[in-house]
């Protein structure tokens, strides 16, 4: 098994770059096949995506969407351990996304000048789609990180579109996480054409202002596509993480904190970077034989990806680790240092930090509260995680007084007039001026 194994300062620039971009999705290669999903879903509506779901679900509809005794029979259906599992994740994600609303500022204002006033106001988005994957494997977890802090920021409008399977049914655990999340209106539509539901509504289908969620290939290059139409979220790629140790790092925890993402997918990466050649040696070594004991697929996807995307990076001192994990601004750093506090103000690019030995990424994958939804393949350079900010807006409120008015004018007239708008001018040098 070829197991990635860099020492950065002698590593090639062609090499880094691999290693830096990952396997994100190369969106125009797809997008001829995609843009004709999306122009029949505008045309046709429903009647497109009832096709499509023959087409690329072998599922025949008679409606799209889950009715109410669908969700209650799922309700039923679902194993009781499950089902205290997902109540019990769900509470602790609500708890955070709720901490998170609590700090969000009420409407405020302060006087800039005398007379002039401005501030901010936090709204919800009106209406937000919600997409969560279908295909071999469910993950519950990834609809109630998206429903949670929707809810609690108080959406008026909340839908998920999900896709079908066979028989028509959507599974009992995904429908069964939805209620406990608070989402009831579901529908059962996946790929491109779910996208574009979204963005131009059908004759059942509402269209929302923003859409989010991870997404096939086809699914984001859809979302792209229809940029100028809708809020297309945060993009979302094949998962990653980097793990971020000194020699204090337990050595065989690591090993394992490598592979919990790297599991993913054969596009997926696990990285370990640390400047201490003994865990370095140990874990690159350690990683041959606890994946040949993996099952499959999960051994074949971290055969596939420990070559070309994963693997173990050795630098030259704690320093230029912390440099190569803001290079590579990972989806999840899991930091393993004697001095975390010292270390943690200094990675500035990175969708979470979990700190210490006993706090490995499954926990924030699933139940910790943090949000799980987060920028992959070098997004954290510039987008940060899924909260409930995601499903607000701020607006801009200002009010000005008369002597605000008198003595903000003669700098503003003369922006006006330099800019070569004489309307912004003369609203000011004609205007009515009333006292307050």
């Amino acid at each position: 098994m070829n197991i990635g194994f860099y020492k950065w300062s002698e590593t090639p620039d062609d090499v880094k770059a691999r290693l830096l971009h990952r396997a994100q999705a190369d969106i125009e290669n797809i997008a001829d096949k995609v843009a004709p999903i999306l122009a029949d879903v505008r045309a046709r509506g429903d009647e497109a995506l009832l096709d499509y779901a023959k087409r690329f679900d072998k599922a025949e509809l008679s409606s799209l969407r889950v009715s109410e005794e669908e969700i209650a029979q799922a309700c039923k259906t679902v194993a009781p351990s499950l089902k205290q599992a997902i109540d019990r994740c769900i509470g602790n994600v609500r708890k955070f996304h709720e901490e998170q609303m609590r700090r969000v500022e009420d409407p405020w204002m302060f006087e800039i000048e005398p007379g002039v006033f401005a501030g901010e106001k936090v709204t919800p988005i009106s209406s937000v789609g919600l997409y969560v994957p279908g295909g071999k494997n469910l993950y519950p977890s990834t609809l109630y990180m998206l429903a949670v802090p929707a809810v609690v920021a108080k959406v008026p409008k909340v839908i998920m579109l999900t896709p079908p399977r066979p028989d028509g049914s959507v599974s009992d655990v995904i429908l069964y996480a939805a209620h406990a999340s608070g989402i009831t209106e579901i529908y059962k539509v996946g790929g491109a054409q779910a996208i574009a539901a979204m963005a131009y509504g059908t004759q059942t289908i509402p269209k929302v202002h923003k859409v989010l969620g991870p997404c096939s290939p086809f699914g984001a290059a859809a979302k792209q596509m229809l940029g100028g139409v809708i809020n297309p979220g945060m993009p979302a790629g094949p998962s990653d993480s980097l793990v971020l140790c000194d020699d204090s790092a337990d050595p065989d925890n690591t090993v394992w904190d490598v592979l919990n993402e790297a599991e993913h997918g054969p596009d997926s990466a696990g990285i370990l970077v640390t400047h201490d050649e003994n865990l370095a040696s140990y874990v690159h070594k350690k990683l041959q034989e606890t994946i040949a004991a993996l099952p499959e697929p999960q051994r074949g996807y971290l055969e596939t990806n420990m070559a070309a995307y994963s693997g173990v990076i050795l630098t030259r001192s704690l320093e230029e680790s912390i440099g190569v994990s803001n290079l590579y601004a990972p989806e999840h750093v899991v930091l393993k240092v004697r001095n975390p506090d010292a270390i943690l103000p200094k990675i500035v690019n990175a969708g979470e930090i979990l700190i210490g030995e006993n706090s490995p990424s499954s926990l924030g994958n699933y139940g910790i509260g943090v949000n799980h939804v987060l920028p992959t393949g070098g997004m954290a350079h510039s987008y940060s995680c899924t909260s409930v900010w995601d499903y607000l807006k701020r607006t801009s409120i200002a009010r000005v007084t008369a002597e605000g008015l008198n003595a903000l004018t003669p700098a503003v007239t003369a922006m006006a007039d330099y800019e070569g708008f004489p309307a912004h001018g003369n609203v000011l040098r004609l205007r009515k001026i009333y006292n307050d």
